[in-house]
């Protein structure tokens, strides 16, 4: 209990929601920006205790750190966010261990996009706050073409569709080319006069830093470039990775 009010000396900054379980995890938590913010988030997204030792232990905060809007984040963090933007929401890298996939042979688009719908829920709290599951494999039909979105989400807080494509290996000026290309068939047919703008996030294994900096990608408006990572990084390629940025 003394440790307990050590760590935590204000009171006032405590959130009820959470049970003695959420703070005792929380009190390993060295870094006091970082523990604040495991706590807001905890409370305002619900996370069992069980949920909130997985995003502690995935580096979590670390992994918006090293975003590349950075002040958006700790503008989060301190709950004084005045202006919402995409790139606050959109994360990258995602970890995707519970997948159990790194060692799978012969892996296929399809066989992560079914894993990923058999773990939802995690891949629902790696994916952050706001995100709710809409469809899988959209169909949209243009002049008697059948065109297939690999996931398709709604962000409750951002007010506007998110459309998700899963690419194995590097990202390709294709692959932009068609986000951009279903964004604007999926705004024509689904969205409603109330949404946003539909945004568009590329999934791949490998980003390709010409195609980002030379392509719609730099603007980051709708469509943006993710990494996913089948493990969770070493220790020393995460500090490598946030030194980087």
């Amino acid at each position: 209990m003394r440790q307990f009010y050590q760590v935590f000396k204000i009171r006032d900054t405590l959130r009820p929601e959470l049970t003695w379980s959420h703070y005792r995890r929380l009190i390993s938590v060295e870094n006091e920006q970082a523990r604040i913010w495991y706590m807001n988030e905890a409370a305002d997204s619900v996370w069992s205790t069980r949920q909130m030792d997985r995003q502690i232990s995935t580096l979590y905060y670390e992994r918006l750190l090293a975003s590349k809007d950075k002040a958006a984040v700790v503008a989060e963090a301190k709950q004084k966010m005045s202006e919402l933007k995409p790139e606050q929401f959109i994360h990258d890298p995602f970890v995707l261990e519970f997948l159990n996939l790194k060692d799978y042979p012969a892996l296929r688009e399809s066989d992560i996009e079914q894993a990923l719908i058999d773990h939802l829920q995690h891949f629902l709290l790696e994916l952050g706050r706001g995100f709710c599951f809409v469809a899988r494999q959209k169909r949209m039909r243009y002049d008697n073409d059948d065109f297939y979105v690999d996931l398709v989400f709604y962000h409750s807080i951002l007010k506007c569709y998110v459309l998700i494509d899963l690419k194995l290996g590097k990202l390709t000026h294709e692959d932009v080319g068609q986000m951009d290309s279903y964004i604007r068939m999926f705004d024509a047919l689904y969205r409603n006069e109330d949404d946003n703008p539909t945004l568009g996030i590329i999934l791949c294994s490998q980003k390709s830093e010409a195609i980002v900096k030379y392509s719609v990608l730099n603007e980051g408006k709708q469509i943006f470039a993710s990494r996913y990572k089948l493990y969770l990084p070493t220790e020393e390629e995460f500090k490598q990775m946030l030194e980087s940025i």
